[in-house]
């Protein structure tokens, strides 16, 4: 790929983001207006809602805690799916706007994202105003190793490869081969924490990019070359509803499922990382099940995992 290329595409990726961004930050000033009005109704009418959180009855995007964590643990959140831009990722752990310190107080969530964005010229001073961190093993242990806990590491873990199977009512995750995380859990002893958005692939539409299309092979060609690919995605415009880069107005709930106990283990052995990876598939597949009928997802259909 010419420079001009990557450079345009860059481009194009951080002004989606700052759109995505922009909406999200709209949205947090519509939670707090409305949580103004009714708190002052609320002492109106002598009631109590102060263990209330999230955005309330907003619900475009909410965050729910299935178990409470330990504060003088670390923990390493795995989320599912990616979706196109991991939206749910970002609004849930970069932002406040679900309430996210109330739900898990005494925690601090570090979202992850590939180290190639780090090294992009003005894209990466964005990145890092928003509170993203480095993916990498050194990064993930100095997040997963403080000695008073109270730290959670958030990977996406489908990564790039997953984005690319982000349609509408997909449930593919890219998680088979996908042992690095595990193998960081076991090394820094920080408890696993499956994770699963309800409604994330449903925000954005995607050019078909079938296994073997050209389409498909020049997307997996760029990510096997520069470390990330290009979802051709489109949804709604700011004025209209039938094209732009603007996600569709579709609601994302995200489950915090219960932790998995990790025991540190500096030199795990291939044996134990796979009895740990099938445990946590176990367990995401079970939190899957536990909560599809809330979110519309009919019974004979389950996760899938490649």
């Amino acid at each position: 790929m010419e420079s001009a290329q990557l450079t345009a595409a860059v481009v194009s990726i951080v002004n989606t983001l700052h759109i995505i961004l922009q909406y999200v930050q709209n949205l947090q000033k519509q939670v707090r207006r409305r949580r103004q009005r009714d708190h002052n109704s609320d002492e109106d009418m002598d009631t109590d809602f102060s263990q209330s959180t999230g955005p309330g009855n907003l619900d475009i995007m909410v965050l729910i805690k299935t178990s409470d964590l330990d504060p003088s643990h670390n923990y390493l959140f795995g989320f599912h799916p990616h979706g196109i831009l991991a939206t749910g990722a970002f609004g849930n752990f970069c932002t406040e706007y679900t309430g996210f310190k109330e739900l898990f107080p005494g925690f601090t969530p570090y979202l992850h994202i590939l180290p190639v964005w780090f090294g992009c010229p003005f894209f990466r001073d964005y990145i890092l105003g928003t509170g993203l961190v480095s993916a990498s093993e050194k990064s993930l242990s100095h997040v997963l190793n403080n000695d008073r806990g109270g730290h959670i590491a958030v990977i996406v873990i489908g990564g790039a490869e997953e984005s690319l199977d982000a349609y509408p009512g997909s449930l593919t995750l890219n998680i088979l081969k996908r042992r690095g995380f595990i193998k960081m859990a076991l090394k820094n002893g920080a408890h696993l924490v499956p994770v699963f958005s309800f409604g994330e692939n449903e925000l954005f539409k995607q050019v078909a990019n079938p296994e073997g299309s050209w389409l498909r092979n020049l997307q997996e060609r760029l990510r096997k070359t520069v470390g990330f690919t290009l979802p051709l995605f489109h949804a709604r415009g700011i004025f209209q509803y039938s094209f732009g880069l603007m996600p569709y107005r579709k609601s994302i709930h995200t489950v915090v499922g219960k932790p998995i106990t990790v025991k540190q283990n500096l030199k795990p052995t291939l044996e134990e990382i796979e009895q740990l990876h099938q445990t946590y598939l176990r367990e995401l597949s079970k939190l899957f099940e536990e909560h599809k009928d809330k979110y519309g997802i009919p019974d004979h259909e389950s996760l899938i995992f490649k």
